[in-house]
């Protein structure tokens, strides 16, 4: 099994990269973020970043650290072996990237300008979540890059240190990012 996971800042490519995979190199897409919103529904909690937040705490203090990598790497072995790899974007804890290492998998870090990065986010208005101020978004990426002292918390800056390939994507040229990351990939791809 090929084993790719995806961190990064938020609106800085995680997703693009993820599709790219999955569409042009026939790997599976499992969304970690999906484990925990779908348990935030069962609970009856509102899905929102500090419910996530703390769930995931919850779930790596339970289970250890890479307990959502085991869960998307069960969910691969699930599907068979119709697909060629498996893709997880939103790597957000340190203990995440080292279980893709332990499985023999690469950890690639996506980011970018933050004013760039925000805008991409507001335009898609998907939720709640992403109407907020430029302040606010940067507010919230700064407590997710820090785990303050916690190592079950989001320690996204820890993710960056144990990255193996670095994508910047700081332009409004979706098809420029496209073609670095197809570039990036294609070392990970061969090996």
């Amino acid at each position: 099994m090929k084993l790719i996971g995806i961190g990064g800042t938020n609106g800085s490519g995680k997703d693009t990269v993820a599709r790219m995979l999955a569409e042009r190199d026939g790997f599976m897409v499992v969304s970690v973020s999906d484990f925990l919103r779908d348990e935030l529904k069962k609970q009856g909690l509102a899905i929102e970043r500090k419910n996530l937040r703390a769930l995931s705490a919850q779930w790596r203090k339970k289970y250890g650290l890479g307990v959502l990598i085991d869960k998307a790497v069960d969910e691969f072995k699930k599907s068979g072996s119709q697909y060629r790899g498996l893709v997880i974007p939103s790597i957000r804890n340190p203990g995440e990237a080292d279980e893709i290492h332990r499985f023999g998998g690469k950890v690639i870090w996506t980011d970018g300008d933050g004013r760039i990065r925000y805008r991409r986010i507001y335009s898609r208005n998907r939720s709640s979540e992403d109407n907020k101020s430029f302040e606010q978004f940067i507010s919230e990426e700064k407590a997710e890059m820090d785990h303050g002292g916690s190592e079950t918390a989001l320690h996204m800056a820890g993710v960056k240190e144990k990255a193996d390939i670095f994508l910047q994507n700081n332009g409004d040229d979706i098809e420029a990012f496209k073609d670095e990351a197809e570039k990036a990939l294609a070392v990970i791809l061969k090996g």
